[in-house]
């Protein structure tokens, strides 16, 4: 089923269009969108916490301002979510764990603050596994996957995705450390956005591993997503990580034409670890693409030590709970917590050797981006599988589990930005493609997302739990 008119599908840019025009009120927008969160709660189980009275609030000031002539910028009047574990002012931020249940910030994190000076109406708090990590803490129902609830809806912004595919929000923000925007905008039909590292603030954000963690948009399109980008992205006083980069307008080169991109593909890995449906729609991604203007070139994807980058990213855990663990250790679900115990038991020693591989991914990766200008891949090696699959499969077989992250966890520790995007469809779930670009070069991946998105129209397919 494709797109109608209901508004709740109609995207931002057309959501931002019809309320700066006045051909809807702000208001009435999310009144509209609050009765459709309601509707679907049950099937849905996207949201930790609604703000319904910040938000009505937020909605009446864009109105006023919109009718005296202030318009600022495509999130004026817009609904979205954010990730529950971006601080909130007065509003519960617990990151998915109940150790965290009662945490009240006193002010909002950077990202949260500059969607509402964008004048984005902040309808609440959308679900994440616990931490941040694989694993639900056992005592929060987990996001229902809109196309199928018995498959998973990703890992860890997975209530973002629940919600922006299945029309309880025009956009959401994610957050990515090994694949949470990529893989719950993957799995559930969404386009996901994980900018460069350093490219947005983290200020008031929890952290899972800091030395990692990014957060980026997930809405129903490319250019809806580089809106987002744009409004949350650049240097910030409060987090000495975020880059002094300069912002470009992430729309302004969009369009239909890819003439003079060269994008590099390794299909002997993709047909050798790849599904075949799967394979098959990054084949006919690539023949988009190249009839959208772009160069196919074949690459070698580089090889690595992925046991010894999952080191890493258990350290950083480890590191990011010393506070609470071991000290209320009984009050984390069986998954973080074994991941926390395993980073707080890692060696110096493996640290050390894990960063030596760290630094050879990102030398590969710097030399592959010489000689093109975007890298096609899956954003995972699989179809979509049913829920607690990969969960069991990091306490049964870890090697497995981590190979399965080896087209995500990469570009987290090389800081490189990607873009994700619905590209087909197998037995009634989306499958998608992800786009790996240069540091800072988010332009040109909202560029190829807008160009194969102007030719395809899987971004505007409706999953049946939406109504």
């Amino acid at each position: 089923m494709t797109v109608n008119d209901d508004p709740c599908f109609a995207g931002l840019m057309e959501s931002a269009r019809r309320v700066q025009a006045r051909e809807a009120s702000a208001v009435e927008l999310a009144a509209t969108f609050f009765d459709r969160i309601d509707a679907l709660e049950e099937s849905s189980r996207a949201w930790a916490r609604l703000m319904r009275d910040s938000a009505l609030h937020e909605a009446a000031r864009a109105d006023r301002e919109i009718e005296s002539g202030l318009c600022r910028g495509p999130l004026h009047g817009v609904p979205v979510g954010v990730k529950d574990l971006v601080d909130s002012a007065g509003v519960v931020t617990a990151a998915g764990m109940a150790i965290h249940a009662d945490r009240v910030p006193d002010e909002d994190g950077t990202v949260l603050r500059r969607l509402r000076q964008a004048g984005a109406v902040v309808l609440g708090k959308l679900k994440t596994t616990e931490g941040a990590t694989n694993y639900h803490h056992p005592s929060i129902p987990a996001p229902l996957n809109p196309w199928s609830a018995a498959h998973s809806a990703g890992y860890s912004s997975s209530g973002s995705g629940v919600a922006v595919a299945s029309g309880q929000c025009c956009a959401a923000l994610g957050s990515d450390t090994g694949g949470s925007i990529r893989i719950p905008s993957a799995f559930n039909g969404v386009t996901g956005i994980k900018p460069t590292w350093g490219r947005v603030s983290r200020a008031g954000v929890f952290p899972l591993v800091e030395f990692l963690d990014t957060v980026g948009p997930m809405a129903r399109s490319a250019a809806d997503a580089g809106a987002v980008l744009g409004v949350i992205a650049g240097p910030d006083p409060r987090d000495e990580t975020a880059a002094a980069v300069p912002v470009p307008d992430y729309l302004a080169a969009a369009g239909t034409s890819l003439s003079g991109v060269t994008i590099g593909v390794d299909w002997d890995r993709i047909e050798a670890e790849v599904p075949a449906p799967l394979a098959r729609a990054l084949h006919d991604g690539a023949d988009v693409l190249r009839d959208r203007g772009a160069r196919i070139r074949t690459v070698a994807y580089p090889e690595t030590d992925w046991a010894r980058l999952f080191t890493l990213v258990a350290a950083g855990i480890g590191d990011a709970h010393r506070e609470t663990y071991p000290s209320r250790a009984n009050e984390y679900g069986p998954g973080l917590g074994g991941l926390v115990k395993l980073g707080q038991e890692t060696s110096g020693v493996d640290v050390a050797a894990a960063i030596n591989v760290a630094d050879l991914v990102k030398a590969r990766l710097r030399a592959l981006f010489d000689d093109i200008d975007l890298l096609l891949v899956p954003a995972l090696p699989m179809l979509t599988p049913l829920a607690g699959v990969v969960e069991r499969m990091m306490g049964e077989d870890l090697q497995a589990a981590i190979r399965a992250f080896s087209y995500t966890v990469p570009f987290n520790v090389a800081g490189s930005p990607s873009i994700t995007m619905p590209a087909g469809f197998h037995d009634g779930l989306p499958l998608a493609m992800q786009l790996v670009g240069r540091h800072f070069e988010e332009t040109t991946l909202v560029r190829a997302g807008c160009a194969f998105q102007s030719a395809t129209d899987w971004h505007l397919r409706r999953p049946p739990a939406a109504g």
